[in-house]
């Protein structure tokens, strides 16, 4: 018999209720909104600026990763129940997967193995509406901009052509890319080309990510740029007074969501922006509610390094004033494999060889968390196919860095296989040397921004700008929005701009296509190569594979 899948562990495991959960961070049932047994939301009331600054932030990001993934989630969950093993208080905070993926091909994001978050179901559906409210709000803006192109008397002269606000939907739908809206008679509107994106790629999505308080969430939302008028002045939500409307909808949204973990202690899981589009980790809300009631927050950053940590390090980190004291880089035999050359039917194959090669990879990461002030502590996120060999080449490769590297075995074994990774971090906080420095400051040109990113954390030679890129950075700085930080949103395969380079690519430079930008949730987002805003569905999508029974007991959700 093989190893259980994650829902069948998930649903053998017995959960404590949400009132036993909460008790172990001091926090009164009253102060719980409860959503059935297991579910509750956070009061923002909760959150206490003294013992956030006495409490140690760890993030957990990764070398580049395979397509598959390298497994942050997995680690982030299992490190939480090591320190927990160890005798420390400490918990998670998440990021909420979107039902795109759950449907599509990647499946949940609750963890996997014996390091999970449960209810696994819930979490990976519809959870506690979140995503739902995040999206009413998102397409009540639409609505608003359309309805004021329609209307004759209460009119801002929006030019529709130059409208740049999208609707979204928590689903993987490609026909929905590209539409035209308003057919069918005066009555149904102006027509006008518009789309769709996913639910996560909503600036919507971002500003809940990034609001430190509820009156800041009504700001940014009023900062959000629709489009220009025709006579060419910009038009923001706060001039069709959307700010309040999307706000109210988004009131319990903004409450950060208490869960537990397979092992029974606390975990927090709040927003899912992208990661190679949007800043890639949970609401800065979350963050500061897990430092106000546990002494060790485990928090993770989308995709690799270079992407997920560097925005979470540059953008959350300055805009919120945190520090992290520890960061933990996720690292598996078969990513190192791959980018030594392995295919994807090799990735599973022992070969020292393209380990020792696809090293180089893991080596530029280790080197840029560096340049941040923090010395990371390798996970070696374990795989049956593992050799000793190969681990052992890793360790000694990391200890001539002056990082340690520790084999995580969380997925097999829950905490008591993370309890060495947990041993190793608190080590390094305890050390006192890490000192959280950004790479760059904002009151930089946008330009100097891009290029010490792209120098210093790719190893690029260099940034090219398109003619369009160079017009858009003109409308950016008509706007006044040079001082905002920098979201690249580039391929999450490569260093560089193109997926194909491997390894850690040399020689290259990068290519700025276009720029947009998010006025509301604050950064300027300079487009490398195509992003995907709404995927479609696989060709055997994964919810071929789900069943639920007349129970209501469902099989297939991974």
């Amino acid at each position: 018999m093989g190893f259980p899948s994650d829902i069948e562990i998930a649903q053998k495991n017995v959960m404590e209720h949400i009132t036993k959960i909460s008790s172990k961070l001091g926090i009164a049932d009253d102060d719980l909104e409860m959503y059935g047994k297991y579910k509750a939301k956070l009061p923002l009331t909760l959150i206490n600026k003294d013992k956030i600054n006495n409490s140690s932030l760890i993030l957990v990001t990764a070398l580049t990763p395979t397509p598959a993934g390298e497994g942050k989630t997995t680690t982030s969950i299992g490190l939480t129940e090591g320190l927990n093993k160890i005798g420390k208080k400490a918990m998670v905070v998440l990021r909420e997967p979107s039902l795109g993926p759950v449907f599509g091909i990647k499946g949940g994001a609750a963890g996997g193995g014996y390091a999970q978050v449960v209810p696994m179901e819930d979490i990976n559906l519809h959870f506690t509406g979140d995503f739902s409210a995040i999206e009413k709000a998102n397409n009540l803006l639409s609505a608003l901009i359309d309805n004021n192109i329609q209307n004759k008397t209460n009119n801002l002269g929006i030019d529709a052509r130059t409208v740049v606000w999208k609707r979204v939907m928590d689903m993987n739908d490609r026909s929905l890319r590209e539409i035209v809206i308003g057919l069918g008679g005066t009555g149904n509107g102006v027509p006008r080309q518009d789309g769709f994106n996913i639910t996560p790629a909503s600036e919507v999505m971002a500003i809940l990510c990034m609001a430190q308080s509820f009156e800041d969430l009504k700001q940014k939302l009023g900062n959000i740029f629709v489009g220009f008028t025709f006579a060419k002045k910009p038009v923001y939500a706060r001039d069709l007074m959307a700010e309040n409307a999307m706000a109210i909808l988004l009131k319990d949204a903004i409450k950060p969501n208490l869960v537990q973990t397979l092992e029974g202690n606390p975990a927090i899981i709040h927003g899912g922006p992208f990661a190679n589009i949007a800043q890639g980790t949970n609401t800065i809300l979350a963050t500061k509610m897990g430092l106000s009631l546990a002494d060790y927050v485990v928090t993770e950053a989308g995709f690799g390094a270079d992407l997920g940590a560097e925005k979470f390090l540059n953008i959350k980190c300055v805009t919120a004033g945190l520090k992290p004291k520890a960061l933990v880089l996720v690292a598996t035999i078969r990513a190192l494999r791959h980018h030594g050359g392995a295919t994807k039917e090799q990735f599973n194959e022992i070969s020292l060889e393209r380990v020792t090669k696809g090293f180089a990879n893991l080596q530029k990461h280790i080197e840029n968390c560096k340049k941040f002030g923090l010395n990371p502590v390798v996970a070696i996120n374990a795989f049956p196919s593992d050799s000793k060999e190969e681990v052992v080449f890793i360790q000694k490769s990391c200890e001539k860095m002056g990082v340690k590297a520790v084999v995580a075995e969380g997925f097999a074994k829950g905490g008591e296989g993370m309890t060495e990774l947990a041993k190793a971090v608190v080590g390094e906080i305890d050390l006192k040397k890490n000192n959280f420095t950004p790479l760059y400051n904002w009151n930089l040109t946008i330009k100097e921004k891009i290029e010490r990113i792209a120098k210093e954390i790719y190893g690029a030679d260099g940034v090219d700008y398109s003619k369009q890129a160079l017009q858009d950075l003109k409308k950016i700085e008509g706007l006044g929005l040079q001082a905002l930080p920098v979201c690249m949103a580039k391929t999450q395969k490569s260093f560089s701009d193109n997926e194909s380079l491997t390894g850690r690519p040399t020689g290259f430079r990068v290519n700025v296509r276009e720029f947009e930008f998010a006025s509301g949730a604050g950064f300027v987002i300079p487009i490398l190569g195509n992003m995907m805003r709404m995927p479609g569905l696989p060709e055997h999508p994964a919810s071929e594979g789900m069943i639920i029974d007349n129970n209501g007991k469902i099989s297939g959700l991974s």
